[in-house]
């Protein structure tokens, strides 16, 4: 059974208190805004994750992940908070450094990361890359819709598996075309996904 946003939330910052290090130093109290790292819920117009969804809950929920839906819902949430760190306000974790939330964006992506690699799921780290940097594309382009999408189709990949117009989604935005936002939040939407 997949946690809500406070139980998964909760689980992260105990994972990070484990980690010890500066890491553990700038988890932060329990903030109780429910909404918060919801698709589209922090200054987009949300069409790309209608039912503003959590990423992790997206990606834990699929049949790829069902089997270890809690293990890929926490190693999500702390890939998504670290991205939040770099461009939005994040939930679990407080540097008020610019450079620090950088720093603590970037080892947030190599917990996540490393925890999926200890699962042996290649394609989902592989997916997940590929949503850290066209998320930051969409950021650096100053479309956070687009940001959006792409976390809302990459993490669908995640749990449902990647489809030959997913593929082509990821170059539309790789390529700056205008049709990307429309073919990622298609793709979110499950458009032709294979295991």
């Amino acid at each position: 059974m997949l946690a809500g946003a406070p139980v998964v939330l909760e689980r992260l910052r105990a994972l990070l208190h484990e980690e010890g290090g500066l890491i553990a130093t700038l988890v932060g109290d329990a903030a109780g805004d429910e909404r918060a790292g919801l698709i589209g819920a922090e200054g987009s117009d949300g069409a790309a994750g209608e039912d503003c969804e959590r990423p992790a809950r997206i990606a834990a929920s699929g049949p790829r992940t069902e089997r270890r839906a809690e293990q890929y819902e926490l190693l999500v949430e702390a890939i998504y908070e670290g991205y939040l760190l770099h461009y939005g306000a994040p939930r679990v974790v407080r540097a008020a450094d610019a450079d620090l939330r950088v720093l603590a964006g970037d080892r947030l992506y190599a917990i996540g990361l490393a925890r999926l690699v200890e699962l042996g799921d290649t394609r989902a780290v592989a997916e997940l890359a590929d949503t850290i940097t066209l998320s930051a594309l969409a950021q650096g382009a100053g479309d956070a819709a687009l940001a959006d999408a792409v976390w809302a189709a990459g993490a669908r990949a995640v749990g449902w598996g990647s489809s030959a117009f997913h593929v082509r989604a990821k170059e539309l935005v790789a390529g700056g075309s205008p049709q990307a936002f429309e073919a990622m939040r298609t793709s979110a939407q499950g458009a032709a996904a294979t295991p």
